[in-house]
């Protein structure tokens, strides 16, 4: 019988030959969104029941759809937290498309699997985790952090026998991210905010009265590196004080784990070593394409008595491997760890270490012209890669007019975020290639009026 599909060989061969060139183009960090109504009156119908072909399809895509978003990985992006993968992880991700492993168990996907868990050793050493630690890809933090925390809790429920009543609950800073509370509704578990110091960390002190006269905690969320301000808690006390409590301690280095490989800033980590579980977004700060979490644990079995599933025709699966459907709330899965494996694989992990130095550097020089501008005020010192800082005088309003002005031109992405209370601007060096005095440059010379215009 005849293809159903028929011969696709231009449909490959569009697609491939836009994806090798599309590796090595300039990007630029445009705002470009369109409303829907606007894309539908010069795209129209694309999903009809003959098909509009594939030169029509990828021409709609390059010269409408894509335009229509705005780059993540251009050196003047440094809004939420960017991502600026190598080109050898961008292409090994169509590599990974086009074998169409599936990564849920040893069986389908062994070769796979091995080489994501090369990585995951990586980084399970500069944790300094023992040979028995084991983790997973997962699409994102969120991802991750949800089934850290499921494992946290059904361990608590294992150790101690019971529910408490009232539930569970887990404890975190008011600085932890957004997706520590989604994980805690989705779990049915209440979240205790716990108050930072005055620089504003998390400390095994501010957890210590709590945790004794709350028994319905059974974890603890400490970030390393918050979204906002790349604060690192402090990890030793807080560890020590969650542990002589018995609840887990989850670390959330979405961003800032990354900075694990830089000497520079190692000793803002310590005591992560004895953490229960952690992840970091190789898509944020490692240099990935989208979407890839690492979630690891120090002691996998408590994961694998949570997530792994049993059913009649998954009894033969041998669990003596590893499968890395035992270790998150999925079974289905894209070896999503590959083209970080092969970026690693192909430039070493030295190279990674100087990229993530780079960035380091330069949110110093930044911090330290920000702070030598007459018309500027540095907010903190920067702990890792995010600097923060205000226009003394500007409403927010002017923040917002600044913002949208250079967003649209495409001079810089930054956007207005709140700090202490206060409206502030926040720039997040991701990518080695940012030029920390063209950041200054722009910055001294947009930024001078009163009303941000």
């Amino acid at each position: 019988p005849s293809p159903v599909w028929g011969d696709e060989r231009e449909a490959v061969s569009l697609a491939l030959e836009w994806a090798a060139s599309h590796t090595t183009v300039a990007t630029d960090p445009k705002t470009t969104a369109r409303s829907a109504a606007d894309l539908q009156a010069e795209v129209g119908e694309t999903i009809t029941e003959g098909g509009i072909g594939a030169v029509r399809a990828m021409e709609l895509f390059d010269e409408v759809l894509l335009p229509a978003t705005r780059s993540s990985e251009d050196p003047m992006n440094l809004a939420y937290i960017p991502a600026a993968p190598t080109r050898a992880a961008v292409a090994f991700d169509t590599v990974v498309s086009a074998a169409n492993v599936f990564g849920g168990i040893w069986e389908n996907g062994a070769g796979a699997i091995f080489a994501e868990n090369q990585v995951l050793r990586w980084l399970a050493d500069l944790l300094g985790w023992p040979a028995e630690s084991a983790g997973v890809f997962v699409a994102g933090g969120t991802h991750g952090n949800l089934s850290a925390l499921a494992t946290a809790r059904d361990h608590a429920l294992r150790e101690r026998g019971r529910r408490p009543e009232g539930g569970w609950a887990l404890a975190c800073a008011s600085t932890a991210h957004s997706s520590i509370s989604s994980a805690a509704k989705l779990l049915d578990m209440d979240v205790v905010t716990v108050p930072v110091d005055d620089r504003g960390h998390l400390t095994g002190e501010a957890l210590e009265e709590l945790l004794g006269a709350d028994e319905r905690i059974c974890a603890v969320v400490a970030s390393a590196g918050t979204t906002n301000a790349g604060i690192v808690d402090d990890l030793a006390s807080v560890i020590g004080t969650a542990h002589r409590h018995g609840a887990w301690v989850h670390v959330d280095g979405a961003y800032g784990g990354a900075a694990l490989a830089a000497p520079s800033v190692r000793e803002r980590f310590a005591g992560i070593e004895q953490a229960d579980s952690f992840i970091v977004d190789p898509h944020k700060w490692l240099f990935a394409p989208y979407d890839c979490c690492a979630l690891l644990y120090r002691d996998p079995r408590p994961a694998a008595a949570t997530h792994s599933q049993h059913a009649a025709y998954l009894d033969s699966i041998d669990r003596g491997e590893s499968n890395p459907s035992d270790l998150a709330a999925h079974l289905s899965r894209r070896t999503r760890g590959l083209p970080l494996w092969y970026s690693l694989a192909t430039h070493g992990t030295a190279a990674y270490t100087a990229a993530i130095e780079r960035c380091l550097a330069t949110s110093r020089t930044v911090a330290r012209g920000i702070d030598e501008s007459e018309h500027l005020e540095l907010l903190l010192e920067p702990e890792l890669s995010v600097v923060v800082f205000r226009r003394p005088g500007w409403t927010p309003e002017a923040y917002r007019r600044w913002s949208q002005r250079l967003a649209k031109n495409g001079t810089i992405l930054c956007v207005p975020t709140a700090f202490r209370g206060e409206i502030a601007l926040r720039l997040a060096f991701v990518n080695p290639a940012t030029d920390p005095q063209a950041v200054l440059e722009v910055l001294r010379t947009t930024m001078l009026g009163a009303d941000g215009g």
